[in-house]
Order: C-alpha cells, then structure tokens, then sequence
C-alpha cells in the first residue's frame, strides 16, 4: 500500500535505520513476491534516470536498495498471529536483541518512534513497547498495559493484558507496533498456546517476562499514530501525510477547503 507516494513498508524501513538498524527481517506470506522485488536493486532503470538526469527520481529509488546480506525474508505459512510470526524469525535472530515494526502502524513524529525508544532503552534496557492512550471503549482492539510507575515517557507494569473488555482492562495505555525485544522473548513463544483470538499473542510472552522479574516498560512516544490496518485511518494518513509535504501542501490544502466549503454550503 502507498502513502502518498511511497509504499508503507519504505516508511518503516526508513524508521528502522534512523534507530541505527542495518539488518533487516521480513516475516511474508504467500502472495508478497512484490515485496522482495522491491529492495531488489534495478540497473536498467538506475542507469535510465541517470541518462535523464532525474536526480530526485534516482535518489528516491536508490533509498530502496538493500546491501546484499541486510536482508531476509522468513515465510510465515499459518497466519497464527504477531507472537507466531516474531517466532519464525528465531534462528536468524538467535541470542541478540532486536526490535520489532509493524509497518501498517505509521507514526508521523519531528524523531522517528524507534530512535526515541532506542535512546530510552539505551537507559532501562530489557523489553520495551510503545504505548499511547486510547479510548476505553477500544481496550479490546489492544494489548493493554497494567501501569505499576508512571514516569512521564516510560512506564513500568504490573503486566499485560491483550484485547480486555473495557470493562475489565486495567488502563487505557495500549500497545503499538513498535516493540525492542530480547532473545528471551523467543523462549518464552516456544511455551506458549494459542490465546486470545486463537492466536499466539506476542504480548503473552512479553507479559511473562514481567512475571519473571525481567525488566519492561512502556514507552509514551512523540508523535502521531495512523492506523493504517483499517480505511479510515489510511485516509486519515494520506491527507496528514500530503499536508504535511512541501510542494503538495498550498494545492492539497486548498482542495480540502474547498471541499469542506460545498458541504458547508449543501447543508
């Protein structure tokens, strides 16, 4: 999916080495072909712009290539949930911290998410989620945060709690798709069972690592969050996102006023 003029993984990808990230894992299913092809390096067109001398098109397409070896491409071949998919990638990850990026969340933020997080982790270590507050009433779309300190940007818990009832969940701070994880985490997804939704929730095995007395907390990042998982919120991020572009913002801008003026005017 584009945003804009960019497909929503390039956003995640960019994210990632603004983190200081170089290697990379895909976790794909049957059917994502395209998306291999795309951090595929393209000779012929490289050499098609550069005959052109369309600069801007060169370096937008050369922020897509990928350095032999960056990157992997794991099939997960049973959609059995977040939890399964971060566990298919456990041999190429082996024994060393990674983080997690769920592209269909986009964040639009002045610091990319996972550079603020990357630089309050460097200071709690273990585990860490983001975290934002959401309406009671949508608890049960979420893995839920059981706050025990709140400190401002990190938050330390009790647990963590997916999909509760909004009458049963114990904050309103839920999970995003940004998480840095330890090995340990891969452990602990061998144990576990399917849970809520019939699928293997990665918030489970992060909450066993509160139960462990390991360290994980909660990260209130800078910025705003798009679901892009869901029409209104992709609609949401194309307007957000096109404004917020130089050379699209004086025509965009003007566009939406005027539309906002003829249905002003309709009713």
């Amino acid at each position: 999916m584009t945003l804009v003029d960019r497909p929503l993984i390039q956003y995640a990808i960019d994210e990632a080495r603004a983190a200081g990230i170089k290697e990379f894992i895909f976790v794909t299913s049957r059917g994502k072909g395209a998306l291999e092809d795309y951090f595929d390096h393209a000779p012929e067109l490289e050499t098609s712009l550069k005959k052109k001398k369309k600069k801007d098109l060169l370096s937008a397409l050369k922020s897509t290539n990928m350095d032999s070896g960056a990157i992997a491409y794991i099939r997960q071949h049973k959609a059995l949930g977040l939890g399964h998919a971060v566990w298919c990638a456990r041999r190429l990850i082996g024994d060393e911290p990674f983080a997690v990026i769920l592209p269909d969340d986009v964040i639009a933020a002045e610091k990319p998410c996972l550079q603020q997080m990357a630089e309050a982790h460097a200071e709690t270590g273990g585990c860490m989620v983001a975290a934002m507050e959401v309406p009671q009433e949508k608890t049960s779309s979420y893995g839920i945060l059981d706050v025990k300190e709140d400190h401002g940007s990190i938050v330390s818990m009790n647990g963590m709690v997916e999909k509760p009832s909004a009458e049963t969940a114990p904050s309103n701070l839920a999970v995003i798709g940004r998480y840095i994880l330890t090995p340990q985490i891969m452990q602990n997804l061998n144990k576990i069972k399917q849970g809520a939704g019939g699928e293997i929730q990665l918030t489970d095995a992060i909450a066993k690592e509160i139960e462990n007395g390991r360290s994980v907390h909660g990260y209130r990042f800078r910025g705003q969050r798009y679901d892009c998982g869901s029409k209104a919120g992709y609609l949401q991020a194309t307007v957000a996102f096109g404004l917020a572009r130089e050379e699209l913002h004086d025509e965009f801008s003007a566009y939406l006023d005027e539309l906002a003026a003829t249905k002003r005017a309709a009713q």
